[in-house]
């Protein structure tokens, strides 16, 4: 399953609709470290979909939501497990690290 683009509209309910932990990335077009990243998330939310979604969250265009989460870096990863935010990653990571903090949530 492909990550998924959400807005400050909807980002309430994509985590409340959730059964399963949710990784919210927060990015921007202008990062280069997002767009590290970013395949490494694509394959984390298809080797996981069972167990995880994984919704992105422009910055520049949905300035509400970062602001809530008091968002003050690019990139920063936000993981949810019933509603409730339960850990936070500031910065790329490699794909075996993000598994690693994923993990030791599920």
């Amino acid at each position: 399953m492909p990550t998924k683009q959400i807005t400050d509209e909807n980002f309430d309910s994509e985590l409340l609709n959730s059964e399963k932990l949710v990784l919210v990335d927060f990015w921007a077009e202008w990062c280069g470290p997002c767009k590290q990243i970013a395949p490494a998330l694509e394959e984390i939310s298809s080797e996981y979909a069972d167990k995880i979604n994984i919704i992105k969250i422009n910055i520049d265009e949905n300035p509400i939501t970062p602001s809530k989460y008091g968002i003050r870096g690019i990139p920063t990863l936000l993981l949810f497990k019933k509603s409730e935010l339960v850990s936070t990653k500031v910065g790329a990571y490699p794909k075996g690290k993000i598994v690693e903090w994923i993990e030791e949530t599920l």
